[in-house]
Parts: C-alpha cells; structure tokens; sequence
C-alpha cells in the first residue's frame, strides 16, 4: 500500500485542471498589475490585444508542480518549445539557463534551513526546492516544486522599470530573491559552525561527531544546489544581450555577486567541517587513550592483591606462612601498601586523569 499512494497521487494530480495546480495568472500592463485571474489562455489573448495597441504587457502565470499533461496543455497555449516542457515537468534540476529561440528557460534552487533541534531526521535541516522560469516575449511561467512563492512584491513595486524590463523583470526579482536567501541560510550557517568550532576546541568537552557529520552532509547538499548557479548567471548574462537590457544586465550580474558570495562561504564551511571531523577524531582517539591507560592502571591495582590473596588462598598444607600468628594483617597491610604505592606512582604519571 505504501508503494501504492505516490502512484495514486500522481494519477489525482494528472486529473486535475490547470486552474487547480496554479498559484496565480496575472496580466501586467505598462507596468502594473491588472489581473489576477486563473483563466491563462483568456489573459494571454488579452496580452496580445493590448501589445496591438501599443502596450507594454506580458501575462506572469505561476504553477505548483504541474504534471506531463497539465505541461502540454500550457505548451500549446503559450506555444512553448517541447525541449522546455519535458525539463519543466522533471524536478531535481541542476541550476541553468537555456535559450531555445526567442524563449529562455532557467532553474533556480531554493534552500531551506531547519535546526537541528527541531528535526527528526537530520537529512531535514537543509532542504532544496526548484524554482523553474520560462521566459518567452510576452510571457514568464514560474514553475516550483517543493518551496514556496517567494513574495516579490517589494522588488516589483516600480512599474516604469518593470514595464522596461518585462517578463524579465520577474525573472530577476524571483533569482534575487532565492539568491539573497542563500546569505541568509549563510550567516545562520556561520554561527552554528562557530560554535562547533569553540565545542571542538574547548578542553575536556565531549564531543558529539555526528552532529559535524550531519551539518557536513546538509552543507554538501547546499553546495550541489547553488555551486553550478554561477556559471549559468554568467551564460545568461553573456549570451542574452537582445533579451536582457544594460540596466537588468547589472541587476543580475549583482545577483552573481551575492551567489558567489553564499558560494564561497559554503565552500569554507565545507573545509572547516572537514578540520573539525579530522580534530574531533583526534580528540576522541586521544579521550578513549587515555580512558584506557585509566582503566589499565585500575585493573593492575586491583590485580596485585588479587594475585595475593590467589597465592594465599591455594590451601596447601607446606604453606609455613599460613601458621604465622599476625600473618593476616601482615599480608593485609602489603595488599594496601603495594596498591597506595601504585596509585601514587600512577597519580604521578597522569594515567589516572581522564
């Protein structure tokens, strides 16, 4: 049954209509939002009618993972390259920009970060979503799968640059916003691995390794989601010169900025993790070491008087000391002072501080 309910839910979810599976269908008209309106092949139409009348207008339609057939569907209402629309309905995307004609499709990971208090499974602290852009004249489809919309309200509250920029303008509001949080998830990152730092390198701290394993593998995981966006930036920023203007150009080339930024602050924290495993391996090596030599230096006190009492106990009877009058003290008093003797010579030597 349990293999059964994820085929389930793709066959509900490939009955659904579009409007079921859309987050919003907006029309932008020089600038400003219009529409809201879930109705995509009526806005586009209504697009077009106002382009004809000397409007600057594109229609920005958001989709939560829509299925094979809801892509075909919006292909052909948007006339959107096949190429794209088998890449839109497959998640688990590398970051990238691709141009097929006059459209341009791009892949932006998003990351959200949990602490480890506060999961179960610690595969959950850092989690990424997709966030797919296609990008035609007239048009942007955003597509996510497991994340949010990001609010961009702020970022599109110009409506003179947003009708100079078009549908990539949205695109730029949408990677900048999924961008910044990146440094946002870093800073939070920073804190925490300092303090593993100061927990490792404390004296006679116990340290917990799998917790450094556990932030190790997230931070990896982070790093396959933005390390390949850099050079997608640079392809889309070099290579799409009739698509994008001077002015949006430096707005994504500060987008790269930020990217490399969280990119390289990653990367340290994936090096200073490893230090941390290398030291807290050391560190427990040296722990257990010297909990052994305590334990050995234990175990050979308690075994001198019990190697004593195991020659004493042996019930021969030519055993002439057996018949001395104060030989029970005596061997008594030899037991202590053999095992104080030990123990001082031990104190000494530091094999009985753990």
């Amino acid at each position: 049954m349990a293999k059964k309910a994820p085929v389930q839910q793709r066959v509900q979810r490939e009955q659904l209509p579009v409007a079921e599976i859309t987050d919003h269908c907006r029309v932008y008209v020089d600038g400003v939002n219009q529409t809201d309106s879930q109705a995509h092949p009526a806005t586009l139409d209504h697009v077009r009618k106002l382009e004809a009348q000397g409007h600057d207008a594109f229609v920005w339609l958001s989709l939560y993972e829509p299925t094979e057939r809801h892509m075909h569907q919006i292909a052909e209402d948007f006339q959107i390259h096949e190429l794209i629309t088998e890449d839109a309905v497959s998640a688990h995307q590398r970051p990238k920009v691709e141009r097929y004609d006059s459209q341009l499709f791009m892949v932006v990971r998003s990351i959200i970060y949990r602490d480890q208090d506060t999961v179960k499974d610690a595969r959950q602290i850092i989690e990424s979503g997709e966030v797919q852009m296609l990008v035609g004249p007239n048009f942007i489809i955003t597509i996510r799968h497991r994340t949010r919309l990001p609010g961009l309200e702020s970022r599109l509250d110009d409506a003179e640059e947003l009708a100079s920029y078009g549908p990539m303008g949205i695109a730029w509001a949408m990677s900048d916003h999924l961008v910044d949080h990146y440094l946002r998830v870093v800073d939070v990152l920073s804190t925490e691995v300092d303090e593993l730092e100061e927990e490792v390198f404390t004296p006679n701290s116990r340290i917990d390794i799998q917790t450094i394993y556990n932030l190790k593998r997230e931070i990896l995981e982070m790093r396959h989601a933005i390390d390949p966006l850099a050079p997608a930036l640079r392809q889309l920023i070099a290579g799409n010169e009739d698509m994008i203007g001077k002015q949006l150009r430096s707005y994504f080339r500060d987008v790269l900025d930020h990217e490399m930024q969280a990119k390289d602050q990653v990367a340290s924290f994936d090096e200073r993790l490893s230090a941390l495993i290398d030291a807290g391996v050391a560190i427990i090596s040296l722990q257990q070491n010297s909990d052994m030599r305590a334990i050995s230096a234990y175990v050979g006190m308690a075994a001198v008087p019990t190697l004593i009492a195991g020659v004493y106990g042996m019930n021969f009877d030519n055993m002439p000391e057996l018949h001395t009058e104060h030989g029970y003290f005596v061997v008594v008093a030899l037991m202590v002072f053999i095992v104080l003797g030990l123990w001082v010579t031990f104190k000494k030597m530091g094999w009985l501080d753990k």
